[in-house]
């Protein structure tokens, strides 16, 4: 079986929040927060709207473009570090608002590189046959516990969501490989202190707020994340100068730049979409995919590679012939 992508959505909030706007609120600037970012304007949830809520709409989307109903899902992954509760999972929540009958449905909390990490976990369990379409989501409300104190990381963050669907195909014996070629997964607890947020239900009883060190964070996501990038593409025998477009998560021009620089990527290669959306977490790459490929730049047959780094600190990358 080869696990291709058939379907991808996305989803904003209505209000678009630029960086003008924010700086009414905090001291900040709109060339302050673009030479550090590249960002231009972030897009913040309503008091009243859910994770599973933004989670859904971008579902549908995805369900749409794929063909399929919520009746043909059999596995639902939401990557998300701001969930609508503790517990249960926000998968099952999308599941009641999608109406999808009983299936797999959890979350995985791999920050950045949570939509990676999905698209690993939904690849396994189609290749192992245990089902046929898998819905991945990644999804994140991060306004709700942003210290608006500190604005080297307020401006920094946006709400979303993104999703892809999964299938699990025949493979065609007389063709390239389709689909998801090979994945890489990495995470190191020791360098948990560099981005993390202060709260939690066994430790302070809060949700808490996000902390970052900047500095450490850049430097580690250059690295790993051009390394991720390295790893997959020696793990399925193809050369990057083969790559058609780079999706990187969007934490930051520079890092986005810095990684293409180091790949060796010519930057007409890497979707961008920073400078709208702002970081959106684990959200971040499957928006900048739905984006790539609804504009027509990200075209069937092209060969892709995502690649994340965040809080944990966790890593992965994903080579994928769309």
């Amino acid at each position: 079986m080869e696990t291709i992508i058939s379907g991808v959505g996305s989803y904003l909030p209505e209000n678009a929040v630029t960086n003008t706007e924010l700086a009414k609120r905090i001291d900040t600037s709109d060339e302050w927060i673009r030479s550090r970012s590249g960002i231009g304007q972030r897009h913040f949830a309503a008091d009243d709207q859910s994770t599973s809520d933004m989670a859904r709409e971008a579902a549908w989307n995805a369900l749409e473009q794929a063909g399929l109903k919520p009746t043909d899902i059999g596995l639902i992954i939401v990557a998300t570090v701001t969930p609508d509760k503790t517990f249960p999972s926000t998968a099952v929540y999308v599941q009641q608002k999608l109406g999808v009958p009983p299936c797999i449905a959890f979350d995985v909390s791999a920050a950045c590189a949570g939509f990676i990490y999905a698209m690993n976990v939904a690849h396994s369990f189609i290749t192992t046959g245990q089902v046929k379409h898998a819905l991945i989501i990644g999804a994140e409300k991060l306004s709700c516990f942003l210290d608006w104190n500190d604005r080297a990381t307020c401006v920094l963050f946006g709400d979303g969501a993104g999703a892809a669907i999964l299938s699990g195909v025949p493979a065609r014996t007389a063709a390239r490989p389709r689909g998801v070629l090979s994945t890489y997964l990495a995470a190191d607890g020791r360098l948990a202190k560099h981005l993390y947020a202060d709260g939690g239900p066994s430790t302070t009883g809060t949700v808490g707020q996000v902390r970052m060190n900047g500095k450490e964070v850049f430097r580690n996501a250059v690295q790993e994340i051009a390394g991720a990038v390295f790893e997959v593409t020696e793990r399925a025998k193809v050369s990057r100068h083969d790559i058609d477009w780079f999706v990187p998560h969007q934490a930051n021009i520079r890092i986005i730049h810095s990684c293409a620089k180091k790949l060796e990527l010519d930057e007409s290669k890497v979707i961008v979409t920073i400078d709208k959306h702002a970081n959106t977490s684990s959200a971040s790459i499957p928006l900048a995919l739905d984006i790539g490929i609804r504009d027509g730049r990200i075209k069937r047959g092209d060969l892709l590679v995502f690649a994340a780094l965040g809080g944990g600190l966790a890593w992965g990358s994903a080579l994928v012939r769309y």
